[in-house]
């Protein structure tokens, strides 16, 4: 499987400064939920398949709407190597000089291309503070309240922020661990880091 593949159909979600052990950390809950987004970043992947450690990485643009989210992964040099397109009725994948892959949706799409699901249908909460957690119950990020198991088995990590003391914070690095496996990976960690939105 090529690497860009397995990026863009990751995303379809490096480093930051930790607050001190001994400061009290903000309680301030992130925005609230915007079905209209649009944000760029960065994102890492490590992940092990039949004893082989895998790394790779790459840039992102996301943009979604109520409906409809579309992810375009951007090489190093600056090239969309891959765009993901997915609506409510249909995922697709178009990677350069190839056909189109489509699929029902997103998960069926990473299964049929990977053999394996990956998280991008959650990338739509977590990108911006929430998730479902392993209780069922709505996860909101806050700088003191920074991780949570969810309900499919990763645990997140909100491990800094655009501003930690801000009135309203807003994640910059985001780390999710893969802990419930049972698929065709050994391990899988991924690593997202969200470039600032320009005021």
């Amino acid at each position: 499987m090529k690497r860009p593949l397995l990026i863009a159909l990751t995303l379809a979600a490096l480093a930051g400064c930790a607050a001190t052990p001994s400061a009290p950390r903000s309680t301030a809950a992130v925005a609230p939920y915007r079905d209209n987004l649009e944000l760029a970043g960065r994102i890492a992947i490590n992940y092990s398949r039949d004893g082989k450690k895998e790394s790779l990485n790459g840039k992102f643009v996301w943009q979604q709407s109520k409906a409809n989210t579309d992810v375009s992964l951007i090489s190093p040099t600056g090239q969309t190597v891959a765009v993901i397109n997915v609506t409510p009725t249909s995922a697709t994948l178009k990677e350069s000089g190839k056909a189109p892959r489509t699929a029902p949706d997103l998960d069926a799409l990473t299964q049929q291309a990977l053999g394996w699901t990956l998280p991008v249908s959650g990338l739509r909460d977590w990108l911006q503070g929430y998730a479902i957690a392993s209780d069922g119950k709505r996860f909101v990020a806050t700088p003191a309240n920074d991780n949570v198991i969810t309900r499919d088995g990763w645990k997140l990590e909100y491990v800094s922020w655009q501003d930690e003391n801000a009135a309203v914070p807003v994640p910059k690095r985001i780390d999710a661990t893969r802990i419930v496996l049972g698929q065709a990976v050994d391990d899988m960690a991924i690593r997202i880091v969200i470039d600032p939105v320009a005021q």
